[in-house]
């Protein structure tokens, strides 16, 4: 690999630098049997979290208090919000409303973005 893709890669302490760009599917990694969760943006008024999916794996249905968006960046996963199922491809996002059950079903290995707005939802 070029030294250069590596740039913009999150640092020792699991860091994005701020200013500089980054390969967003690069940010995590696939591991085997495991959901794994990386925190980008950590704020009182929301946050941003890159999650992988190995498969097999997936997420039990679940409800936010606050308005949250998932991009898929690798892989394709169907997505049902409030009993509708859509199946999201990469490039594609979906905003789950607040207050509404959620559950993420991958159709293989899957990445996704979760962005979670947490201001103007009380």
């Amino acid at each position: 690999m070029d030294t250069k893709e590596l740039e913009g890669l999150p640092n020792k302490d699991g860091e994005i630098e701020k200013g500089k760009k980054h390969i967003v599917v690069q940010l995590i990694e696939y591991e085997h049997n495991e959901v794994v969760s990386k925190s980008i943006l950590k704020k009182a008024t929301g946050s941003i979290n890159a999650m992988s999916f190995d498969t097999g794996e997936g997420l039990n249905e679940q409800t936010s208090p606050y308005d949250t968006y998932l991009q898929v960046i690798d892989g394709s996963a169907v997505i049902e919000v409030n009993g509708t199922s859509t199946t999201l491809e990469i490039g594609q996002g979906i905003l789950i409303p607040a207050n509404s059950p959620s559950h993420v079903e991958p159709n293989g290995r899957f990445k996704l973005l979760l962005t979670v707005i947490k201001s103007g939802s009380e």
